[in-house]
């Protein structure tokens, strides 16, 4: 949420496209697809598993298994049940493990990085990647570096790993030349990270094999078993492992690496114009210096600032100084606080057959765009509170409504009534769009009742 407005809950940034053309999952997906690496096996909340499934067939990478958390756990237990889940199809490869939200501009340093560790890897060693520092960042975490690896050039032994230091301690830590930023990147055999979790969390191994063994399959997706995972403590794989193991190795990379923690962050990694600046979206200035203005939609105009970040989309406006961006998570936290909706979902909130947005809303009515994708179908549902009017304004509707199927297209129109068992399909090769108009006493997402659903969301 450190990417507030643009990033929220229910859309986290490593589904935002935020360097490159594709979005940064799509970019860490890219990165380790081709020779030398198996399908890729993701971990991800439950309620983000349709937008992994729908980006990854964007670029036509797709998983080879995606496994749904029921609740978060942090990264110690997310590798765990993928070790699992790979141990118990007896992998004999090496497991490579990846935050789905960092950036790496030099994606051959990395991959000559991971030819590197994976020499130390084949020798039971859990591998780490540092950084190069390219000053003294005081929000990352460090890595000490000691001896050679015997039998893997370029690998290092452990000596120490640090917590994130204050300013002083992080320029002795550059200057001394031994030490790496911690990139939260890992590789080992799958089977060493079970000994070695057996060894020092047996309680978190044990609950994460256990959502593994009752794991069911929905749809594409491994659904864990919520009543297991909720028994597994939550940690990190530094805290839990890496700290504490005594075959800890470290390759140093400089491969263009950051990962994304606030809006500063991109504004030193971007190209900046003369004056400093870094500008996305509709955006006049005048007089502008060293800023940051990103806008979605709404045209932003600045005169005479300087060293600040403006992020606007439809619904929200950060400004803040460049130094102070790091605290956008103070505004979130107040926003939950609040009760507020700003700091979980987007306007445009996306589902499996497409997306809506609600344009307007007022007492009882609200106004929405729907957008339906080509061959995509909404459930077949009833609503206890609300009547439903629909036009078409671009490509054609398939409306079931009762017993009753046909067709609409383009400036043609129907009613739902309240009550009505219905549903909506696009059968046509482009995006179906219409306007929905809702009126009645209640019109929340929770007045809906599914009868039918090829999304498994009964």
């Amino acid at each position: 949420m450190r990417l507030w407005p643009l990033s929220r809950h229910l859309y986290p940034k490593q589904f935002l496209s935020l360097h490159a053309g594709g979005t940064l999952f799509q970019e860490t997906a890219s990165r380790v697809h081709g020779d030398g690496f198996a399908g890729a096996i993701v971990v991800c909340n439950h309620e983000h598993r349709f937008l992994v499934a729908e980006q990854a067939r964007e670029i036509g990478i797709p998983p080879r298994a995606i496994i749904l958390e029921p609740s978060g756990r942090n990264t110690a237990p997310a590798v765990a049940v993928a070790a699992l889940w790979l141990a118990d199809r007896s992998e004999e490869g090496l497991m490579l493990v990846l935050p789905s939200d960092h950036i790496v501009d030099r994606p051959a340093n990395f991959r000559r990085a991971v030819a590197s560790g994976a020499a130390a890897a084949e020798r039971g060693a859990l591998v780490t990647f540092g950084i190069t520092p390219t000053g003294p960042e005081t929000g990352y975490g460090y890595i000490e570096r000691g001896a050679k690896y015997d039998g893997a050039e370029g690998c290092f032994s452990v000596g120490a790993f640090k917590e994130k230091p204050d300013r002083a301690t992080a320029e002795d830590y550059v200057r001394s030349g031994v030490y790496a930023w911690n990139s939260g990147i890992f590789l080992f055999r799958p089977q060493r990270y079970i000994e070695e979790l057996a060894r020092l969390r047996p309680k978190m191994l044990a609950a994460c094999r256990r959502a593994v063994e009752k794991a069911v399959e929905d749809l594409d997706f491994l659904r864990l078993d919520a009543a297991a995972y909720a028994d597994c403590e939550s940690d990190s794989i530094d805290y839990a492992v890496m700290e504490h193991t005594t075959d800890a190795a470290m390759v140093p990379v400089d491969m263009g690496w950051n990962d994304v923690g606030s809006w500063s962050a991109l504004w030193d990694t971007g190209t900046r114009d003369e004056a400093g600046n870094l500008f996305a979206g509709d955006v006049v200035a005048v007089d502008v210096e060293n800023t940051f203005i990103r806008t979605e939609k709404p045209l932003v105009s600045a005169i005479g600032v300087k060293d600040l970040v403006v992020v606007a989309t439809d619904d929200a406006v950060l400004v803040s100084t460049r130094d102070r961006a790091q605290d956008v998570k103070t505004v979130v936290q107040r926003l939950e606080q609040d009760g507020r909706s700003e700091h979980r979902a987007h306007s445009t909130i996306h589902r499996p057959w497409g997306s809506f947005q609600s344009v307007q809303v007022g007492e009882r009515f609200q106004v929405k765009q729907i957008m339906v994708k080509p061959g995509a179908k909404l459930s077949m549902q009833m609503h206890h509170h609300r009547a439903e009017h629909w036009v078409v304004v671009a490509g054609t509707a398939r409306v079931t409504r009762e017993n009753e199927t046909f067709l609409l297209s383009e400036n043609q129109s129907t009613y739902i009534p309240l009550g009505v068992r219905h549903s909506l399909e696009n059968p046509g090769k482009v995006p179906l769009r219409l306007i929905e108009v809702q009126s009645g006493p209640y019109l929340g997402e929770d007045d809906i009742v599914r009868l039918e659903d090829v999304y498994g969301r009964l």
